[in-house]
C-alpha cells in the first residue's frame, strides 16, 4: 500500500479558531467591530461569519464556611462601632444575634479581612434610621428585619446589592456607594457621614445639603411648637434614656397616668443629681473616716467624701441618724407637712430648717427638694393614712436642719455638646448626655446641632455686613434678628392700643430689611375672664370687637405684617378655658385663642402682603420676599425653635409669682448673729466674684453670662461642702438699650424677688411646681411643661412681679411684664423686650456682641 502524498503545511485543514484567537492574530482597523477578516476556505474559515458575542462570566462566588462565633469575641468590635462610633448600647441578645449572622455570612475572614467592622456599621446605622432607641434590643423585629435585609444584599461576606437599601428603608447608604457588581471591597469612607448622625426626627426642618445657600433670612430657621405636637417622652430608669410614648394622649386618662407624671418628675431630677460630681462617689479610694457631724453657724457639715441620697423606706430601723432625702413635698390627708418618694412618705418637721440660700428660693407643696435632717422613730403611730411602712407612710418624723432646690443642670452638660460644637467647629463626637433625643421634633444636637451652627453664623455675618446702622453704638448687631416681646395685651383698655401703636411705629420707621423677625403677643388679651358668667365679664361679641380693633391697629403697619411673624399667646382670662375658669388659674397647657375670633387680624395680614405684592417696589427684590408674614395663634405655654436645636425659647402667661406667695413655706429667721455673718461673707464672695469678673472682662473680653472655665477637682483629701455652703446665685444683668425716645439709663441689678423666682423654676425644672388643686394640669400633656434640657431663655408674663432679665445656670429668664409699664407724672410709659437672635455663640466663644449690648435688653417709650 502506497503512501498518499501529504500536502504542505501551509495547505493542512486547521482546526476552527475562536473568534477571540482569530482578531488577536488577523485585526483589521477598518473592519473593527467583525473579527472575522475572510471566508476563504484556505485560510479554513467558517463560510458565514459567526456573530460575535461578548464573554460576562460573573466571577464565582467565594464559598463561605460558616463559623461560631462567641459573643465575647465580638463584643470587644461591636462596642468600639456601636458605642463609640454611633452612642448605642447592645443588648446581650443583640450582641449573640450579631454574632450569629457575622459567622454565618462572613466566614473565618470576619475579622482579618474587616468584614464584621463593616456590617456592624450597617446595622448601627439602620438602627438609628429606622427610629430605634439608644438600647439596641435583640428580641424584636426591627433587627431582625434589618439583618434579614442585609443578609440579601450580602456576597461572599461583603455587602454587593445596595438596591434595597436605601434612605427611606431601615438602611441608609451614603450617595457615594452605588450598585457594584464587580466582588470589590467597599471602602469605609464612602458611606456618608450624615447617615451615621441621623436621629429621631431629623426630616423635621428638611435640612438639605445646599440650604446654606438658599435664603438669608432667619425666619426660615423659626418654628413655634404649640404644647399639643412636642414629642410625649418618658424617661426609663431601666435603659437610662428618653423614650417616646406610643399610647394617644387622652384627656380623661386612666387614673395610673396621674402617677406617672409625678414619678417622670421625679426621675428626671434623679438622674440629675445623680450625674452631678457632688453626688457622685470617688473612683481612688479615700482614708476611711468615721463621718462625723460638725455644727457650724448655718447648718450642719459633714466630713463625708459625697453626697449620698437615702430612700425614705431605708429609714426604718435607723432611729437618730442623719441622712439626706430627695423627695416630693406634700399634705399629708391630716393636713401636716409631708415628704415622699418612689418608696415611701415620712412626716416633715420644718421648725429648724434652714432655707438654702437663705431667702433665695422658693419652697411650697408640689416641688421636689432636697432635705438634709435627722430620722426619729415612733413605735407606737397611728397616723391618717398609714399604710404599714414601706410603700406607705413611714412611722415616726423627719427632722429637717437644711433644705434646698435640686441643683440645676446646664444645657450643654444635658446635650453633652463640646465647645467646638458650640463654637459651629469641629464633628460631632460621641459624648454622655442626650444629645441624640429630639426634646423638640425639630431635631437631635448631635444629628443638626453643628450645622445649624454654621448657618446661623453665616446669617448672622450675613446681616452685620448689609446693616445700616441706625446709631452710634448699633454698628455691629443685626436688626433684623429681633424679637420683640411685649407682654398682658388688655385689648378692652384704648391706652394699651395707644401704646401698642408707638411701639409699632418705632419698628415699621426702620428699612424693610432691618425690621424685627418676630413679635411674641402675649395675653391676656382681656383684662377680665370673657364669658366667665359674671356682671363684668364681656361676651363672645364684644371679645371679637377686640380683636377687630387689634387688627386695624396692625393693618397700618403693612411693612411689619408682610416680613415678620407675629405670634400670639393667650392668658386665663381668654376664651375658651375662661368660660368655666371664671378669671381663676385654668388647666394647662391650654389651647389658642379659637379661630372664630382672629378672622379679621389674618386678612389684614393677607391685605398687607397683598398690598406690597402689587407695589412696584415691594421688598425691594431682597431675599426677605421669600418669606412672608405670617400670624401664628399657638398655645400657652409654647416653644419657639430657632435654627433647630441650636435655640430654644420657653414662653408662658402665668401669675406664678402671686401663687408662690400663696403657697410658699415659711421659715423661722435665723439668729441676728449668723444673719450678720452671712451678709459679711455674701458681701465678701460678691466683692470677690466682681473682682474677678472685671479682670475676666478686661484681660479674655467674656461677657457676665459666659459659663464659667472648668475648674480643677479639689485634693482627695479637703471634704465637699456642706448642703448649706451651697455657690449662690448666678446671676446676670441685661442693659437697657437706647431708644429713640427715652434716654439711655441703667437697670439696676435684679432683685432678690427676681432671682428668687428664676431659682426656683430652673432648679424644679417644670413650669407648675404646685399639685393639681392648686394648678390643674392635664396629665398626659404635661411634657411641654417639662423644663429639661433647660432653654436658651425662659420668656415669663407676670404682671404681678416686677420686670427683670437675669441668668441663672447658663438660661436667660425674662419677665417681660405688662405694656403699660405705669404713669410718671403726666406722661405714660410703655415697655417690653428685645431678644437678640444669634448672639449666643459668639458669647460662649467670649466674644463681644456690641458695645454695650446684652444678649435681651429692655426698651421703654412714652406714649
Amino acid at each position: 500500500m502506497t503512501e498518499q502524498p501529504r500536502p504542505a503545511p501551509l495547505f493542512r485543514p486547521r482546526p476552527p479558531q475562536t473568534p477571540a484567537q482569530v482578531s488577536s492574530t488577523h485585526h483589521d482597523p477598518a473592519n473593527s467591530t467583525n473579527p472575522i477578516p475572510s471566508s476563504s476556505p484556505a485560510f479554513a474559515t467558517p463560510a458565514h461569519p459567526i456573530r460575535p458575542f461578548t464573554t460576562n462570566h460573573a466571577p464565582p462566588t467565594p464559598t463561605i464556611l460558616p463559623i461560631l462565633i462567641p459573643p465575647a469575641t465580638l463584643r470587644p468590635l461591636a462596642f468600639r462601632t456601636f458605642t463609640k462610633k454611633h452612642n448605642l448600647t447592645l443588648s446581650s441578645a443583640a450582641l449573640a444575634a450579631l454574632a450569629t449572622f457575622i459567622g454565618k455570612h462572613c466566614g473565618a475572614g470576619w475579622r482579618e479581612e474587616g468584614l464584621a467592622e463593616k456590617v456592624l456599621d450597617e446595622v448601627a446605622k439602620g438602627w438609628k434610621n429606622a427610629g430605634g432607641g439608644v438600647i439596641v434590643e435583640g428580641d424584636g423585629e426591627p433587627l431582625k428585619s434589618i439583618l434579614r435585609t442585609l443578609g440579601e444584599c450580602m456576597r461572599g461576606g461583603r455587602i454587593l446589592d445596595k438596591r434595597g437599601l436605601s434612605r427611606q428603608s431601615s438602611f441608609a447608604i451614603g450617595s457615594g456607594v452605588g450598585n457594584d457588581s464587580s466582588g470589590g471591597d467597599v471602602r469605609p469612607g464612602s458611606f456618608s457621614r450624615a447617615d451615621s448622625q441621623s436621629s429621631f426626627g431629623m426630616s423635621a426642618l428638611d435640612v438639605d445639603d445646599d440650604d446654606e445657600d438658599q435664603t438669608n433670612d432667619p425666619r426660615r430657621w423659626l418654628k413655634v411648637v404649640g404644647a399639643f405636637h412636642q414629642p410625649r417622652l418618658t424617661y426609663n430608669v431601666g435603659k437610662k434614656h428618653f423614650e417616646k410614648i406610643s399610647t394617644p394622649p387622652s384627656l380623661f386618662p386612666p387614673p395610673s397616668h396621674k402617677t406617672h407624671l409625678f414619678r417622670n418628675r421625679y426621675n428626671l431630677i434623679h438622674q440629675r443629681l445623680l450625674r452631678n460630681e457632688k453626688f457622685q462617689t470617688p473612683t481612688v479610694a479615700r482614708s476611711a473616716v468615721v463621718p462625723s457631724l460638725q455644727r457650724s453657724t448655718s447648718s450642719l457639715a459633714t466630713t463625708q467624701s459625697s453626697y449620698t441620697i437615702t430612700p425614705i423606706a431605708n429609714l426604718l430601723g435607723r432611729s437618730g441618724s442623719q441622712h439626706l432625702l430627695l423627695g416630693l413635698l406634700t399634705i399629708a390627708p391630716n393636713g401636716t407637712l409631708a415628704i415622699g418618694d418612689l418608696t415611701g412618705s415620712i412626716a416633715l418637721d420644718v421648725q429648724h430648717a434652714i432655707p438654702i440660700p437663705q431667702e433665695g428660693s422658693w419652697f411650697a407643696p408640689g416641688m421636689i427638694v432636697l432635705v438634709e435632717g435627722i430620722y426619729e422613730e415612733e413605735y407606737n403611730s397611728n397616723t391618717i393614712g398609714d399604710a404599714g411602712g414601706i410603700g406607705g407612710t413611714i412611722s415616726g418624723k423627719f427632722i429637717g436642719l437644711s433644705i434646698g432646690g435640686p441643683p440645676a443642670e446646664r444645657r450643654e452638660i444635658t446635650l453633652g455638646i463640646s465647645g467646638s460644637e458650640l463654637n459651629g467647629q469641629g464633628d460631632t463626637t460621641a459624648g454622655g448626655g442626650f444629645g441624640w433625643v429630639d426634646f423638640l421634633g425639630v431635631g437631635s444636637e448631635r444629628a443638626l446641632g453643628s450645622r445649624m451652627r454654621r448657618i446661623e453664623q453665616r446669617m448672622m455675618n450675613h446681616h452685620q455686613h448689609h446693616h445700616t446702622p441706625s446709631s452710634p453704638d448699633d454698628d455691629d448687631i443685626s436688626g433684623r434678628a429681633r424679637i420683640v416681646i411685649l407682654g398682658e395685651l388688655n385689648l378692652d383698655q384704648p391706652r394699651t392700643l395707644e401704646a401698642l401703636k408707638k411701639v409699632l411705629g418705632l419698628y415699621a420707621a426702620e428699612p424693610a430689611s432691618s425690621c424685627p423677625m418676630t413679635f411674641l403677643l402675649l395675653g391676656n388679651f382681656v383684662s377680665t375672664a370673657v364669658m366667665a358668667g359674671t356682671s363684668s365679664s364681656g361676651d363672645s361679641v364684644a371679645y371679637k370687637e377686640y380683636f377687630d380693633a387689634l387688627a386695624a391697629v396692625l393693618g397700618e403697619f403693612p411693612t411689619l405684617l408682610a416680613s415678620s411673624t407675629f405670634v400670639f399667646v393667650p392668658g386665663d382670662n381668654d376664651p375658651w378655658a375662661s368660660s368655666f375658669a371664671a378669671g381663676a388659674a385654668t388647666v394647662i397647657p391650654r389651647d389658642g385663642v379659637p379661630e372664630l375670633f382672629t378672622s379679621r387680624v389674618k386678612r389684614a395680614f393677607a391685605s398687607a402682603i397683598a398690598e406690597l405684592d402689587r407695589s412696584s417696589g415691594g421688598l425691594g427684590g431682597d431675599d426677605l420676599s421669600r418669606m412672608k408674614g405670617e400670624a401664628v395663634w399657638t398655645t400657652n405655654p409654647a416653644r419657639v425653635s430657632l435654627f433647630g436645636p441650636v435655640e430654644e425659647m420657653v414662653v408662658f402667661r402665668d401669675d406664678m409669682s402671686a401663687r408662690l406667695r400663696r403657697n410658699a413655706l415659711r421659715f423661722k429667721a435665723p439668729p441676728r448673729e449668723t444673719t450678720e455673718e452671712r451678709n459679711g461673707e455674701t458681701n465678701a464672695t460678691a466683692e470677690k466674684e466682681s473682682r474677678a469678673d472685671e479682670r475676666r472682662e478686661t484681660e479674655d473680653d467674656i461677657l457676665p453670662d459666659a459659663p464659667p472655665p472648668a475648674s480643677s477637682p479639689p485634693p482627695p483629701s479637703s471634704p465637699p461642702a456642706p448642703l448649706s455652703s451651697a455657690p449662690p446665685v448666678e446671676t446676670t444683668i441685661a442693659t437697657r438699650a437706647p431708644s429713640t425716645t427715652a434716654p439711655l439709663t441703667n437697670i439696676p441689678p435684679p432683685s432678690a424677688a427676681a432671682k428668687k423666682l428664676s431659682k426656683t423654676l430652673l432648679d424644679q425644672s417644670h413650669l407648675s411646681p404646685f399639685p393639681l388643686a392648686t394648678r390643674p394640669v392635664l396629665w398626659d400633656h404635661a411634657d411641654p411643661l417639662s423644663l429639661y434640657p433647660l432653654p436658651t431663655a425662659l420668656i415669663l408674663c407676670d404682671p404681678g412681679a416686677e420686670r427683670f432679665v437675669c441668668g441663672y445656670a447658663g438660661c436667660w429668664v425674662v419677665n417681660v411684664g405688662g405694656l403699660i409699664g405705669g404713669v410718671k407724672g403726666e406722661r405714660r410709659e410703655a415697655g417690653w423686650v428685645e431678644y437678640f437672635v444669634g448672639t449666643g455663640g459668639d458669647r460662649r466663644r467670649g466674644k463681644s456682641v456690641g458695645k454695650g449690648r446684652e444678649r435681651i435688653v429692655e426698651r421703654s417709650v412714652g406714649f
